[in-house]
């Protein structure tokens, strides 16, 4: 029997841009929806104006950054200041199930297209809305971008070396994990209206997602009344734990002993053996007291053999360890692709290019991407035919009203 995805049949209006809400809707996709991005070649998305380029060539269609979060959809575009493309929206909500923003709060209401809208058109609707603050209290309508949501959630206070200033974690951390809990909230919505017959609205913070993944240095302070310390790489309780330098130009390894008994099959490892019993290593505690001394013997048994070897021998020995692996590592990982983790499929402008794909398997579900990511609005007139049943008169008077931009 032919395996079937999960959310086959389930169509979503993606009006999402930049990173966080197109991500929520490449979730979608990978599991089988019909995702539609609604964009305008007014307002091009952010993330088709960044690099990296195919061969380094700047344009709306060849951005990576684009093409891996809007792997797997259909664009149509539209000039949403204009009435008939309103309208035309409109018609797309009321044949989809799923509708996803993530416009600053009250965006989609001045335009015409909020809940209380669209649900008169489909009154099993699900929409979602991924704001940077939520639709209500004091910051509602504060404008919010990804890398402020890394200081504002506390991540920066916790992040960095002793003794330095906060720090950013290298990422617009807020918009994937944002992204990621929206899908979440959609499929619970939609498990809801199958057992309900009932659509809902979904208020997601992008600000409460990235406090959900640090409730940690949140309790200590609501616990006990104290700020975790910046340290690096280090572990407030495993030692040796962080980042050393391997052979090699820039070449790292991470490692992590977890207990004593890690500790001592180090040191055997390492042909230091004796290290297990002193005193001033044989605890975790006393590691964590001598733990620049226990940071420099391991990187003198790190820093004269390559990443890979040194992982090979750690792993070998049940030490936790792991080269730092670079771009061209990862892309080219025997393990990586021998589980088909990364997709090539045809683009229509750029040919095929590898970009990653979905990092789970479902044994009794079909699951992947489906194709690559499409060029500005290729699939507008298609999805005005197929999905919003307009004419081809129509689509030529929207055109000429200059509605599909």
């Amino acid at each position: 029997m032919p395996r079937r995805a999960p959310l086959a049949g389930i169509r979503v209006a993606d009006f999402t841009w930049v990173w966080a809400g197109p991500f929520c809707t490449l979730q979608l996709a990978h599991l089988g929806a019909e995702v539609i991005r609604v964009e305008t070649a007014g307002r091009l998305c952010v993330t088709r104006l960044l690099p990296p380029y195919a061969e380094f060539q700047p344009g709306a269609n060849r951005s990576g950054y684009f093409n891996q979060y809007n792997q797997g959809k259909r664009s149509v575009t539209l000039d949403l200041k204009q009435p008939e493309a309103i309208d035309v929206a409109k018609r797309l909500c009321a044949a989809s199930d799923v509708i996803v923003e993530n416009f600053a709060a009250g965006v989609m209401d001045r335009m015409g297209l909020g809940y209380e809208v669209l649900r008169g058109l489909r009154r099993d609707i699900v929409m979602i809305a991924l704001s940077g603050y939520g639709a209500t209290g004091p910051d509602h309508d504060n404008v919010s971008y990804g890398p402020a949501q890394v200081p504002l959630s506390g991540m920066s206070s916790v992040t960095g070396y002793r003794d330095f200033p906060p720090m950013h974690v290298g990422i617009s951390y807020g918009d994937p994990t944002g992204g990621l809990h929206g899908a979440v909230a959609v499929l619970a919505a939609l498990l809801h209206r199958a057992r309900t017959g009932e659509g809902q609205y979904i208020d997601l913070s992008q600000w409460e997602t990235s406090m959900a993944v640090l409730p940690e240095a949140i309790t200590a302070w609501t616990m006990n009344g104290t700020q975790p310390a910046r340290d690096g790489n280090r572990h407030p309780h495993m030692a040796p734990h962080g980042i050393f330098r391997a052979a090699g130009d820039d070449r790292w390894i991470a490692v992590a002993v977890e207990d004593d008994a890690g500790w001592t099959r180090l040191a055997t490892l390492v042909g230091r053996p004796e290290l297990a019993a002193d005193p001033r290593y044989a605890t975790a505690a006393a590691r964590k007291q001598h733990e620049d001394e226990v940071e420099e013997l391991v990187t003198a048994w790190t820093s004269m053999r390559s990443p890979e070897d040194a992982t090979a021998a750690l792993q070998a020995a049940g030490v936790a360890a792991f080269t730092a692996a670079t771009n061209r590592d990862l892309a080219e990982d025997a393990h990586l692709n021998a589980r088909n983790f990364f997709v090539d499929l045809p683009h229509g402008e750029i040919g095929v290019k590898r970009h990653v794909g979905v990092p789970w398997r479902m044994s009794a579900s079909d699951c992947g991407v489906r194709a690559a990511a499409p060029c500005l609005g290729a699939d507008t007139d298609a999805v005005l035919r197929e999905v919003c049943g307009c004419s081809e008169a129509e689509i030529a008077a929207l055109r000429e009203q200059r509605a599909l931009l």
